[in-house]
């Protein structure tokens, strides 16, 4: 059955058929030949009990947040503003990249949306000031990736909501590997263009009025992360209530920097609607998969597979490691969370570690997953804003920071504090 999925799944991705309607097929084909009895029955209560849940209400919030904050302009200003704070290390204007991605995976939840906000903008600064098109097409991917790991992440409400975790602790637990992750990046790029400063354009150094004077374009996004996060570790608001009130948020700073009209407003919502759209014919999707390939017995073949190895708990952790780095190749990160959930996590949990902990190493590993060859969604996005060059200058231009993220994994099953410590601190 195993085999089953694995080749039909590719198979029905390369002739480009939409991934939630992969995973309906796959579904329909377990029962036709894998059940004893007809699970299409259940269909429709499968649909409506997976997409019956407030938690899920969150993501087309925190889309239309993103969205909003895209459409409005604020994202050149803030990465104008960022260029005046980093561009004096090594590398430039690639340090811009990465801090802007980390500041919209604050507020966006999104790492295609984050991806393509920052690709948009700062391409053509690439062009005109001459900067290696690898090594900052690179960094745009990768600082993408930050969208599902930093609070709040559509990624992790998803896995929160499919595993019965709490997604106030997950976004706790993220905090820190994000940040770790993007101060990684910064520092990667850094070494890189310290050893070849060809491959970093020019090192620019603004006055401090300058840089001070900036500051108007980034405290309103330190503030709308605050409002967010902090209005739901106080207690104030779920995370569903937190992402309306961000919206509310993202509506008043555009507002003020005179970015509100009816184009935007219209855009954003069209915007969200597609994004959601997708995102919940995945889940959906996947619920039914996962419904079938249960009752067809996959979870219990799976478990005996892992148990006939004889590996210890770390062992086993180490084969699921890379497993995921595995189908991260070829499978969509979404589909790949959503499909692997519900027979990975209750093994990793019966092995004794904790839920919430896994979720963070997952994330890396999907992270992962969106910028190495062939199906990364954030090389086609980046790609996509350069119109010019060849995919492999941004699939070489990742090599970096897939090292790093592989360190991060390395540094996750060493020390799973690095994930628990705000949790456990704060409860």
């Amino acid at each position: 059955m195993i085999t089953y999925v694995s080749v039909g799944l590719l198979a029905l991705l390369s002739l480009s058929i939409p991934v939630g309607i992969v995973l309906f097929l796959l579904g329909f084909g377990i029962d036709f030949f894998f059940s004893s009895f007809p699970l299409i029955r259940g269909l429709g209560q499968m649909v409506w009990s997976s997409s019956n849940s407030a938690t899920l209400i969150a993501i087309p919030f925190f889309v239309l947040l993103g969205e909003i904050l895209v459409r409005s302009g604020v994202a050149t200003r803030t990465y104008a503003a960022l260029d005046r704070w980093v561009s004096w290390l090594p590398g430039g204007l690639v340090h811009a990249n990465i801090a802007t991605a980390t500041m919209f995976s604050a507020t966006s939840g999104s790492s295609v949306a984050t991806a393509a906000t920052v690709a948009t903008v700062a391409m053509p600064q690439a062009e005109k000031l001459g900067y290696d098109p690898k090594l900052f097409s690179g960094a745009i991917a990768a600082g993408g990736t930050l969208g599902i790991m930093i609070p709040p992440s559509i990624n992790l409400i998803v896995y929160g909501f499919l595993t019965q975790t709490s997604i106030p602790q997950l976004f706790l637990a993220g905090l820190v590997p994000g940040l770790g992750l993007a101060f990684a990046f910064i520092v990667a790029v850094a070494i890189i263009c310290t050893v070849r400063p060809e491959l970093g354009g020019e090192r620019r150094v603004f006055s401090f009025s300058e840089m001070m004077n900036a500051l108007v374009h980034l405290l309103p996004i330190i503030l709308l992360f605050a409002m967010i996060i902090g209005s739901i570790y106080n207690g104030w608001a779920t995370p569903t209530e937190a992402a309306a009130v961000g919206v509310a948020g993202a509506f008043l700073i555009a507002g003020f920097f005179g970015g509100v009209s009816f184009q935007m407003i219209s855009d954003s919502l069209y915007g969200t609607v597609k994004i959601t759209s997708m995102i919940m014919l995945v889940v959906i999707g996947a619920s039914f998969l996962n419904f079938t390939l249960a009752s067809a017995g996959l979870g219990q073949e799976l478990e005996a597979f892992l148990s006939n190895l004889g590996l210890s708990p770390f062992g086993t952790i180490l084969v699921i490691v890379m497993i995921y780095i595995v189908l991260g190749f070829f499978i969509e990160t979404l589909s790949l969370m959503v499909v692997t959930i519900p027979i990975i996590v209750p093994l990793v949990v019966e092995q004794g570690y904790d839920p919430i902990w896994f979720g963070i190493l997952m994330i890396v590993l999907i992270e992962m997953a969106l910028i190495t060859p062939p199906v990364g969604l954030n090389l086609y996005v980046v790609q996509g804003a350069r119109k010019s060059g060849n995919m492999s200058e941004v699939m070489l231009g990742t090599i970096p920071f897939v090292l790093v993220m592989l360190a991060m994994v390395a540094a996750l099953i060493a020390f799973p504090q690095i994930a628990l410590f705000l949790p456990e601190a704060l409860k």
